[in-house]
């Protein structure tokens, strides 16, 4: 088996919400009040693995505090993470766990480019065999640094909150609840994503202004 779809273009990402909007009335709605839906690409490899566990279990705002200093101090390279101590990471603000993670993770030469041809599955599997890399972070790599197009990162809070909203249910449903929910947008799960994504940003921005 191989890789399936790859989001590469905006392109990509409209043929996705076409599809979207077609299956399910609701994200028409979304779209035709937000507009297009961004890319949100990121380059794949050790910087972009390192920057999701950086931002596991904090506000966006602390994750992109500490990844600026590390940014800064030229610490975001796996060179220069293996060269240094645990003691040293966590001076940027990295709990002792995630200073282990980002160690073992630069000294232990995973293999990123293999993961190009991998499918979904098999690279979610060889991910979430890295320590300190859950189900979450390597969904967000799926989706974002490979640009996989139908993965769902279904333990993320927001995309959570984000469906309960948007589908009116009585309780923000479990990540299990959530992929039963989504296997209906497939093969555009990640791009639904994309669209819960933005609701919730709307929404939460809306009750900012009341």
């Amino acid at each position: 088996m191989t890789a399936g779809r790859i989001i590469v273009s905006d392109e990509c990402v409209a043929e996705g919400a076409a599809f979207l909007t077609a299956t399910e009335p609701r994200f028409a709605e979304v779209l035709d009040r937000i507009g297009p839906l961004p890319l949100r690409l990121r380059n794949d490899g050790f910087s972009a693995l390192l920057n999701a566990i950086v931002g596991q279990q904090i506000s966006v705002a602390a994750a992109r505090s500490i990844w600026a200093r590390l940014e800064a101090a030229d610490m975001v390279d796996e060179e220069r993470i293996a060269a240094s101590s645990i003691k040293e990471l966590r001076g940027f603000g990295l709990s002792k766990p995630k200073a282990r993670y980002a160690y073992e993770l630069a000294t232990s030469r995973f293999n990123y480019n293999a993961l190009r041809n991998e499918p979904d599955e098999a690279v979610i599997k060889k991910l979430t065999g890295i320590l300190g890399i859950g189900r979450w972070s390597a969904d967000i790599y799926t989706m974002f640094s490979l640009g996989r197009a139908d993965v769902f990162a279904t333990g993320d809070l927001a995309l959570q909150e984000g469906a309960r909203m948007l589908f009116e249910l009585d309780s923000r449903p479990t990540a299990k609840e959530l992929e039963v929910l989504v296997e209906k947008y497939s093969p555009w799960r990640s791009v639904a994503a994309r669209l819960i994504w933005a609701y919730y940003a709307e929404m939460k921005s809306r009750e900012g202004l009341q």
